[in-house]
């Protein structure tokens, strides 16, 4: 049983590596430091880690779709991210194929349409 559900896990991780992105650019429509985003992910059911958020954070402002600022204001300074317009751009064809691919999943798995036109 152990070397079941150590499968399941290992792809498991590799699911929600391909749905990390659109998770957290879903999230930044308002600004949010690193802290914040994992713990509203983890409020709606999607646990990441903080050394895995991290360094995606800063790939996807490198790639345009996040811009950040730092709050110096408190004690602690803070980064937080938001969505930049290209971001918003990238996010809503991505949750376009999300959707598709979520359709597609569902027959599949369920054995009915796809949508396709090949059924």
């Amino acid at each position: 049983m152990s070397n079941v559900n150590e499968m399941v896990d290992k792809l498991l991780q590799e699911m929600r590596r391909g749905t990390i992105t659109i998770a957290v650019l879903s999230q930044l429509e308002k600004p949010q430091y690193g802290y914040s985003l994992v713990t509203v992910l983890a409020d709606k059911g999607f646990q990441v880690e903080a050394g895995t958020l991290y360094p995606l954070l800063r790939r996807l402002e490198k790639q345009g779709l996040l811009i950040s600022e730092w709050d110096t204001n408190d004690a602690r300074p803070r980064k937080f991210y938001l969505v930049s317009a290209f971001g918003k751009e990238v996010y809503e064809k991505l949750l376009e194929e999300w959707k598709k691919m979520a359709l597609s999943m569902d027959g599949l798995i369920k054995g009915g349409v796809t949508g396709n036109g090949d059924d």
